[in-house]
């Protein structure tokens, strides 16, 4: 996919003149980026630019930051590879089209994630994870503002796209190539499962588990088995990056 000026990342939510806002806001969010590892940026639509990005260096490719704020959207077309445009184009139709469905009273409620490449300077690929939610939005309810948060993907190939509410446990995933959001519900743990999961974070073998919930091995075992059926994982590191990115934990 190239450049141009009809690309539909740059055209589908584009906004006409908007007051500008206090700015005090982006302190805060210097702040939370102080104490984050993930890359954090926040877009301006009425531009297409960005009005801030950290320097954490995950989402910079190899450049500084000051160099990736003066490239705005640019930064895409030049580092994502062009499959990858194509699902960033197909997501961002099918985002603002269900957004637009939304009451406008709730449309900050709402978050989508996706993973897609990035390629760094010295010609590598990441696969990496990006969450994008409203900060602020046009007087008629169009996003104006949006943060932007990017670690490193879970998964092994780009797309994955979802659309969380905030204090909902629906989910609503996106068909990629029919632009069709499919709802389901998040997973959920019971509470033994989240103690077994929550020990696990902490280092705690099988056995030190056992000791600390007294019950044998082969329970813990089994609340392993019940955690990755859950999930729908294999391993414990899955099992706690799905539960982490779910807020399960």
């Amino acid at each position: 996919m190239k450049h141009n000026a009809g690309s539909s990342l740059l055209t589908t939510n584009k906004l006409g003149d908007v007051t500008e806002t206090n700015q005090h806001y982006l302190e805060a969010i210097k702040a939370f980026a102080r104490l984050s590892y993930e890359s954090i940026y926040v877009i301006d639509y009425k531009d297409m630019s960005f009005e801030y990005v950290s320097d954490n260096p995950l989402f910079l490719c190899g450049y500084s930051a000051a160099e990736v704020l003066q490239l705005g959207y640019e930064f895409y077309f030049r580092q994502v590879p062009a499959q990858d445009l194509e699902l960033l184009s197909q997501l961002n139709e099918a985002g603002f089209d269900f957004y637009a469905q939304l009451p406008v009273n709730e449309r900050t409620l709402y978050s989508i994630t996706y993973d897609f490449h990035l390629t760094h300077k010295n010609g590598k690929q990441i696969l990496i994870n990006h969450k994008l939610t409203p900060l602020f939005l046009t007087p008629e309810g169009k996003m104006w503002k949006s943060m932007c948060i990017v670690s490193l993907s879970r998964q092994q190939a780009a797309g994955n796209v979802s659309i969380h509410r905030q204090g909902s446990n629906e989910v609503w995933d996106l068909v990629i190539g029919k632009k069709v959001w499919r709802k389901s519900v998040k997973p959920s743990l019971t509470e033994r499962e989240l103690e077994v999961l929550r020990m696990h974070a902490q280092g705690y073998s099988i056995d030190q588990i056992a000791e600390k919930l007294f019950v044998a091995p082969d329970t813990v075992k089994y609340y392993r088995r019940r955690i990755f059926e859950r999930l729908e994982v294999s391993n414990v590191m899955d099992a706690l990056s799905l539960a982490v990115a779910s807020k399960l934990i």
